[in-house]
């Protein structure tokens, strides 16, 4: 799940400062060791695709909760830039979930990080 999420963070062609806390975050949510803590963020350091996400260690539930992660990771520095936005719709299709489910996972994660932005 993290490392896909790292190929997200890395849509619009940086790494940014509030994308690291936030995957902080997640290894915190996620109960990570040091040292699985310690390789995804060596991981996060080279620049990562969609192509790197590993579909085949993900359940379908998985992969719910993954796109709609990713949706809030594309507004985590503020807004969500074009290429952010057109990798959300190929992660879709990557992640092969229905078109009705996807658009309620991405309509109400992007409901959620506007409600967050409000807070910044």
């Amino acid at each position: 799940m993290l490392k896909s999420l790292v190929a997200v963070a890395w849509a619009d062609g940086r790494f940014a400062d509030e994308e690291r806390e936030m995957l902080d975050a997640l290894l915190n949510g996620f109960d990570a060791t040091e040292k699985e803590a310690n390789d995804i963020r060596e991981y996060a350091k080279t620049p990562r695709s969609i192509d790197d996400i590993p579909l085949g260690e993900l359940s379908d539930d998985d992969k719910k909760l993954l796109l709609n992660h990713a949706v809030v990771l594309t507004f985590i520095d503020g807004h969500q830039s074009d290429d952010e936005k057109e990798l959300i719709g190929k992660l879709t299709k990557k992640l092969g979930i229905w078109a009705d489910d996807a658009e309620e996972i991405v309509t109400s994660a992007t409901k959620r990080a506007e409600r967050l932005l409000q807070y910044r």
